[in-house]
């Protein structure tokens, strides 16, 4: 029930089709799309989800996704959500839930941007599909184009995570490890997309991807709404790491998505967190300002962007939900990592584990009050970046195989 795409700069309208960005505004007129919320809400009911396969193509009436097109046979979304009440104590929140996006398929909540993405390039009868990443977005494409046999071709900065770039290889994937920063790997992908017409999957740009990301916010209002969770209702606050901006605008278009369809009462305020190395967007949101790019230095590598594209969106639905946005030392990423891990028994990589420590700072700072109930989104799984998990957790106790050697540790 996709009506067209409209400027979210200038406003022009724009029929359903292959589009990327505005012609009027170029590359800063980021596209929104945009649906029948009316015809919607007569098939998109809570009877009807009651019955429907529990993953992202749950909520078809508001996907840019025509009926019967191909799409990627693995399951994609309705990951878990749990409660952390260890963790919500050492946080400073009452209730603490989060949800584990790292069970997607490539262990990433990068997967339903994909899924749509390789959907979409096939609709569009591409031949191949290309997209720039720090990691997850890469591997995410790269496993999402096996599923329906097509070329995938990634350009990654240096810094990637060599257990991004395995997964990246395995899938098959083209891997272009770009001497250079994201950003720099971006255009070089853009250049190409054009130069080859390979399908850009660019979440930045690209106005189909974060209807991929927003499943995850319809996701959380339907299955708070629908449960003895929180008695129905939905958290206070939502906690999300931001890089590009794309991830925070979909997750909040989702969740507003479910209330305006009349399944859910409320909306919940949302928590944007950068990392201090990369903190164009809260800078912005601060001085009420625009965007000036910066440099992108951060353990959290998944949104180690400096030039993020997305920026309009990101603010306009903080702002939209009543929210706030703060960053936070890669000391305390680290620390949160350990923590969502011991405490919340659930191993999120760097940018994931931003959102626990934004949300401790949010609660230091009196942004969120301490009798606040709280979600942190899990981006990603610690395995992604074993490096950063190892500095986090410390190292393992090398012994001789002697019970002795053993017992000198346990009683130290």
């Amino acid at each position: 029930m996709l009506t067209g795409l409209v400027c979210i700069v200038c406003g022009r309208s724009y029929a359903p089709g292959d589009h990327q960005t505005c012609t009027v505004c170029g590359p800063g007129g980021i596209l929104d799309a945009r649906y029948d919320y009316d015809a919607a809400r007569v098939s998109l009911t809570a009877d009807a989800l009651a019955g429907r396969g529990r993953d992202m193509w749950r909520y078809r009436e508001v996907l840019p996704v025509p009926e019967g097109a191909r799409r990627p046979d693995v399951q994609v979304g309705w990951s878990p959500i749990r409660e952390a009440p260890r963790l919500a104590a050492a946080v400073g929140v009452r209730r603490l839930f989060l949800k584990d996006d790292g069970r997607n398929p490539t262990s990433s909540f990068k997967d339903r941007a994909s899924a749509v993405g390789v959907t979409k390039a096939l609709e569009f009868g591409y031949q191949a599909v290309a997209c720039a990443s720090t990691g997850n977005a890469a591997s995410s494409l790269a496993g999402m184009a096996a599923a329906v046999e097509l070329p995938a071709y990634i350009f990654v900065p240096e810094r990637a995570p060599e257990p991004k770039i395995a997964q990246l290889l395995m899938f098959g994937a083209t891997v272009f490890r770009v001497r250079g920063s994201y950003e720099q790997a971006f255009e070089l992908c853009r250049a190409a997309c054009e130069r080859f017409r390979w399908y850009n999957r660019n979440s930045g740009t690209n106005p189909y991807l974060v209807e991929g990301k927003k499943t995850a916010g319809l996701e959380i209002a339907e299955q708070f709404s629908g449960s003895a969770m929180l008695d129905g209702a939905l958290p206070d606050w939502v906690a999300v790491s931001v890089g590009d901006g794309c991830t925070i605008g979909g997750i909040t278009k989702g969740l507003h998505e479910f209330k305006r369809l009349g399944l859910a009462r409320a909306m919940p305020s949302m928590l944007g967190v950068q990392a201090e190395g990369a903190s164009a967007i809260v800078r912005a949101f601060r001085s009420k300002g625009d965007v000036v790019p910066s440099g992108a230095d951060t353990v959290a590598d998944s949104i180690a962007v400096g030039t993020p594209r997305n920026w309009r969106r990101a603010l306009a639905w903080v702002r939209a939900s009543r929210g706030s946005m703060v960053s936070v030392p890669d000391a305390a990423i680290l620390e949160a990592m350990r923590e969502t891990a011991r405490l919340g028994a659930v191993f999120a990589e760097p940018a994931a584990a931003a959102a626990v420590a934004g949300l401790r700072r949010a609660v230091a700072e009196g942004i969120v009050p301490a009798g606040a109930t709280a979600l942190a989104v899990i981006t990603g799984n610690g395995l992604k970046d074993v490096r950063a998990a190892m500095s986090a957790a410390g190292q393992p106790h090398d012994v001789r195989p002697d019970l002795a050697a053993v017992a000198d540790i346990v009683e130290r």
